[in-house]
C-alpha cells in the first residue's frame, strides 16, 4: 500500500498545454492590440517620423517638441477645454435623464409601458447620419447653431443609457421599494435612496460610455461648430493631418493627448464597468 501511494506521489504531473497555448494566444493578442498605441507615443517623441520606411521600436533622438508645439502655435488648450466640457455636461445630464426614465419604466406602471419602451429602444437603430440633416435645419432655426447648446443639445437623451439602468433596477428587489414605502418614502425618496446607491456600477458604467461617446464624437461637432474657439478635439485632430502633412510627430502627439484622459478614467472605472456589465445582464 506505502508502495502504491509512494509510486503516485512521484508520478510527474502531466503539462497544462491547454493553459499555456490559451495564455499564448491572450498574450499575443494583448501585444497586437498594445503596439499600435506604443507606436504612436514613439512616433510622437520621434522628430524625424517617417510613416513609409519600418515601425521604430525606439526614439533615436526623444524629444517633446511636437508637444511644444501643439501648446504653443495651436489654441490646443482651448480645444482640450471644449471636449472636457462637453464631455462632463454629456456625462452628468445622460447619467440624469437615463435614470429618472429608467426608473419610471422599471418601476412606476402605467399602460403601455412596454410598447413605449420598445419604441425607444428601437430609436437606437437609427444612425446619426440620418439625423443629421433635420436636427441641423431644427437648431439653425432656433440660432443655436456654433454655440455650446446646440452641440450639447441631441446628446441629452440616450436610449442605450435607459435601457442599461433600467436592466440594474430590475435586478433590485422590490421589497426594499415596499419597505421604504411602508416608512413613508415617496416615489423621490426610493429613487434617490434605495434605487441609485445599489446601482452605482451601472452608473460608473454609463459614465464611462457617456463621457467617451462625447470625447470621441466627430460627425455632429464637425457640422454644428463652425468657429476654431469651440471647435472639440476630434476636430481638430483631423485638421492636424492638413497643417502638419509632412510632420506625424505632431499629428501623433495630438493623438496621444486625446488618448491618455480615456486611458485614465478606465483604469480608475475598470471595476465598476465590469461589476456593472456583469449584473445588468449584458454581454
Amino acid at each position: 500500500m506505502a508502495e502504491t501511494l509512494a509510486i503516485r506521489t512521484a508520478r510527474p504531473r502531466p503539462v497544462p498545454w491547454r493553459s499555456i497555448l490559451l495564455h499564448l494566444v491572450i498574450a499575443l493578442g494583448a501585444v497586437a492590440m498594445f503596439f499600435p498605441f506604443y507606436w504612436t507615443l514613439v512616433t510622437s517623441l520621434n522628430a524625424d517620423s517617417r510613416l513609409d520606411s519600418a515601425p521604430t521600436l525606439w526614439p533615436a533622438d526623444p524629444s517633446l517638441e511636437a508637444y511644444a508645439t501643439l501648446f504653443t502655435r495651436l489654441p490646443f488648450a482651448r480645444v482640450i477645454g471644449n471636449s472636457l466640457l462637453l464631455a462632463v455636461v454629456t456625462t452628468l445630464v445622460q447619467l440624469f435623464t437615463s435614470a429618472t426614465a429608467a426608473y419610471a419604466f422599471s418601476r412606476l406602471p402605467f399602460r403601455g409601458r412596454t410598447v413605449v419602451f420598445g419604441i425607444y429602444l428601437a430609436t437606437m437603430m437609427v444612425p446619426l447620419q440620418v439625423l443629421v440633416v433635420p436636427l441641423f435645419a431644427e437648431l439653425k432655426a432656433f440660432g443655436l447653431v456654433d454655440t455650446y447648446l446646440g452641440a450639447l443639445l441631441p446628446t441629452f437623451a440616450s436610449a442605450f443609457g435607459i435601457f442599461l439602468l433600467r436592466q440594474a433596477m430590475n435586478q433590485v428587489p422590490t421589497e426594499l421599494d415596499e419597505a421604504a414605502a411602508l416608512d413613508g418614502a415617496g416615489h423621490f425618496r426610493i429613487f434617490w435612496t434605495v434605487m441609485l446607491p445599489n446601482i452605482r456600477p451601472a452608473l460608473a458604467t454609463l459614465a464611462v460610455f457617456a463621457f467617451m461617446g462625447s470625447w470621441n464624437s466627430f460627425l455632429w461637432p464637425l457640422v454644428v461648430l463652425r468657429s476654431p474657439e469651440v471647435q472639440t478635439l476630434p476636430v481638430a485632430l483631423a485638421g492636424l493631418q492638413g497643417q502638419f502633412t509632412t510632420q506625424w510627430d505632431v499629428v501623433m502627439a495630438g493623438s496621444i493627448v486625446s488618448i491618455l484622459p480615456m486611458l485614465a478614467i478606465y483604469l480608475f472605472a475598470q471595476k465598476y464597468v465590469i461589476q456593472g456589465v456583469a449584473n445588468t445582464g449584458l454581454k
